[in-house]
This record gives C-alpha cells, structure tokens and sequence, in this order.
C-alpha cells in the first residue's frame, strides 16, 4: 500500500501545512503504507496551454517534471494533496499542476483511489481550500475519506489537536484502502463523472485518438 502526499507550499518544511501533512502520513505508516512526500513548489511544472495535445495523443507539449510527478501517482493506492489557502484558494504551484490534469479528469485515472486533502490558513478559508482538493480528487475519480482545514488564528489550542487529528485522518485513508471502502454518495457521483467524461469522449474520437483508445481499453474492447 503506498500513499503520496503532495504538498505545493513555497514555504515548504518552514510552513505551516508541512507538519500537518507529516502526522497524517505517519498515521497512514502505522496502518502499514509506505509514504512519500513532493513539493510540488520545488518541481518544474509549466502552464497548462489548453492545446489539447495530450488528450489527442496522451503527452504534453512540455518535457518538464509533471509526468514524473503524475507517475508516482499513479502508482499509489491514496494520495493526499496539501496546500497553505492563498487568498481563498490552494497556492499557484498547486493550481498549475491541478490543470496539467485535464487528461487525467476525461480518462478517470484515479478511479480505485482514495484520498483527502489538507490546507492552513492565517485567518479563514482553510476549509473550503480543502474541500475543493477533495472535489479535485473526485473529479479525478477517487474517493475521499475526510479533509483537515486549519485556520491558525482559531486554533486558540495550537497545533497538537490538530497534529493528532490529521494523523487520525491517516490512519482512516490507509484503513480504507485496505478495506476498500465505499461510500455510496460518491459511487452516484463517479456514475456521473464517467457516463459524462465517456461521452465526451466518444463525441471527439475521431480527434481524440488517445483517450478513445483508453476508453475502448478500460471497456474491454
């Protein structure tokens, strides 16, 4: 079992996301998964051009870090995106990893995966930021287990209830993966996501060689 949390904080092991990404990886080790950490800050990932090259051909225009990024999870049962809110949203570095994905949200490639996000803040908003990572995971089309939204200014305790909170949230995704767990309003909405992504698809296949062929693949055909 192996989880990747992804972490795109400019500020990095200095910030205040890092430590809560930390003790939710470490509740998922001691469920038995081995783990692995990316800043996504640090990699060299471009804009996304909308030249909807890799949706034709299944590679980007680009020879840049995404892929290595995106391999790695790929190979992972559950991921865990983490980001500081930055004015109401998650950082720029994570937004532009988020639309490097457009393949990935047609094709349904994280369908089987679980996953949950989490996000800090000075003052509000840390929620909804990790609300919407989740809603960027089911998009993709993995389950989510839960989600922590820390808003600093609030937390009059300091960061242990929190530490231990995500290390809760750890050990319940590495649970779920090996249970695999369902969650029957996500399952309607993964329905939705793949009758509409499938005919999408099937409604540009002539140009959208690559994805039709994934389609016809994960269909049996």
């Amino acid at each position: 079992m192996k989880i990747t949390g992804v972490i795109a904080s400019p500020r990095g092991k200095k910030g205040n996301t890092y430590p809560l990404l930390i003790a939710a990886l470490t509740g998922a080790e001691d469920e038995g998964a081995e783990t692995e950490i990316i800043n996504i800050a640090k990699s060299d990932i471009n804009y996304c051009t909308g030249c909807l090259k890799c949706f034709k051909s299944g590679k980007c225009i680009y020879d840049d870090d995404f892929e290595k990024v995106f391999s790695k999870l790929m190979e992972s049962d559950g991921i865990i995106f983490a980001s500081p809110n930055y004015i109401n949203s998650v950082t720029g570095q994570m937004k532009t990893f988020f639309d490097r994905m457009a393949d990935a949200i047609h094709c349904q490639m994280f369908e089987g995966k679980y996953g949950f996000s989490i996000s800090t803040a000075g003052g509000s908003g840390a929620g909804e930021v990790s609300e919407y990572m989740n809603q960027t995971l089911r998009v993709l089309g993995a389950d989510t287990t839960g989600h922590i939204g820390m808003d600093i200014a609030e937390a009059e305790e300091g960061f242990k209830p929190w530490e231990e909170r995500a290390y809760e949230e750890g050990q319940k995704l590495a649970s779920a993966i090996k249970n695999n767990d369902k969650y029957p309003e996500q399952e309607e909405f993964h329905k939705y996501m793949q009758e509409r992504m499938e005919n999408l698809i099937l409604a540009n296949k002539k140009e959208w060689k690559h994805e039709y062929k994934h389609l016809k693949k994960k269909k049996g055909e």
